[in-house]
């Protein structure tokens, strides 16, 4: 049962600010400490998004009772060639608590630091019917913690680390194993702990494993649905898109940093075929400007400007000419699917009531059940079956007898499947 209590701001971890471990002698000192206490450990990483091309991490913070918080610098550890292997070890066989785990056990495993088992507070949260699931809102329903979140946009590959950043990466595991417990408990009263079970275990599966490249990634640039079907406007996008990306990847620099996907669409409509074309188009002449929330991110925006100034607009004058010298029958018009393990039907749901009426009508009645189970077990409709599976599943014309089966080939879980199947059957043509 929840306990209610006054909320506080927790502005600072019980035992202080602790500094950051980059050394291999610092960081056998965390494995001995970790090694000698018991329990669950709570985990975050901090990445730099926005501000680096690159995704991994630059700080991991980790908490073990009776061992205090870590805040380990993966970047100085693995150049002092440390052996992260140890710290796993150590930790075997407990659970290892995150918010949020699809974010965070990519960097982690790629460091050598995979869990045997985890404990997700985000999806323990949205399993009990909470609308509201970010850290700070879990903590403070369950603890009657208000955290102190300052720092969320931080570019955690600065260093030093500023202490207020430490203070801010340290809360983040403050209170983790705490928060575990009370919603451990109310999974057990509500009788959803083997389903939290048996979701953790599939988020640590699909979490560790690589995600494919996507086919056609200049594709995802912000707005390319403006350009409809103008091949030459695609193709000035597809090679702004890779110029942008080498550079971006050889300058360790977030790409939309030295050229916006506003001024990429802007150069795929306006196609400048001439210097004179091209100097009128403001946006791709000027250093891209970040827009900022706080001085602080200004200051660290400031860091990135020396890098910017490193790729003259010439650069995309060169590409923009090279795209309109590609040959017509080369030029990209239709768009690839996209990589899915699940059968894509069509996303207007007006074509499936115009044009497949009875596949619609099937899709709102399977969607009214589901809300009904929804309802009953107050667990989110979107927890009991992916939305998109639902909308396969009406488009395949699956069969009552087989919909357990299509549920299971396609990443369902056991609890989803047993919950939902038999009411699903009743209702699917």
């Amino acid at each position: 049962m929840m306990n209610i209590r006054e909320p506080r701001v927790l502005a600072q971890p019980s035992e202080g600010v602790p500094n950051v471990t980059d050394t291999k002698k610092q960081f056998q000192e965390i494995v001995e400490a970790f090694a000698g206490a018991q329990g669950p450990v709570a985990v975050d990483a901090e990445r730099a998004m926005g501000y680096r091309y690159s995704s991994k991490d630059y700080l991991i913070q980790l908490k073990r009772n009776d061992a205090g918080i870590a805040l380990l610098d993966p970047i100085a550890l693995s150049e002092d060639r440390v052996d992260f292997d140890a710290l796993r070890e150590v930790c075997a066989g407990v659970d290892w608590i995150f918010h949020d785990a699809r974010q965070d056990i990519p960097g982690i495993v790629a460091l050598g630091l995979v869990p045997d088992q985890i404990f997700d507070t985000e999806i323990a949260a949205r399993l009990l019917g909470n609308r509201r699931f970010g850290l700070a809102a879990v903590t403070e329903r369950y603890l009657g913690v208000i955290l102190a979140k300052e720092h969320a946009t931080a570019d955690w590959s600065y260093r030093p680390i500023p202490r207020d950043w430490r203070n801010y990466a340290a809360l983040d595991v403050e209170i983790l194993i705490e928060l575990r417990h009370e919603l451990y408990e109310a999974l057990h009263a509500a009788g959803k702990i083997a389903w939290a079970r048996e979701e953790f275990a599939y988020v640590l599966q699909q979490s560790m494993q690589e995600k494919a490249p996507h086919p056609e990634p200049w594709r995802r640039v912000s707005h390319i649905s403006d350009l409809r079907s103008d091949g030459r406007a695609l193709a000035i996008v597809r090679e702004l898109w890779y110029t942008r990306d080498a550079y971006a990847r050889k300058l360790d620099i977030e790409p939309t940093l030295l050229l916006s996907d506003a001024a990429i669409i802007e150069a795929a409509q306006r196609k400048p075929k001439n210097a004179r074309q091209f100097s009128a188009i403001r946006i791709l002449n000027e250093r891209v400007i970040a827009h900022t929330q706080s001085p602080e991110q200004e200051r660290m925006f400031a860091h990135y400007i020396p890098i910017q100034r490193k790729v003259q607009p010439k650069v995309w004058k060169a590409a923009i000419d090279r795209a309109l010298a590609v040959p017509y029958n080369e030029l990209p018009i239709e768009q690839m699917s996209l990589p899915s393990d699940i059968p894509q039907p069509p996303k207007s749901l007006k074509l499936w009531r115009e044009h497949h009426p009875e596949r619609f009508a099937s899709l709102e009645r399977v969607r009214y059940i589901l809300a009904q189970i929804a309802q009953d077990t107050d667990t989110p409709v979107d927890m009991l079956v992916q939305p998109k599976l639902i909308k396969a599943l009406c488009w395949q014309e699956v069969a009552p007898d087989d919909v357990s089966a299509f549920l299971t080939e396609y990443g369902a879980r056991p609890w989803q499947v047993k919950l939902v199947s038999k009411s699903v059957s009743s209702v699917i043509m």
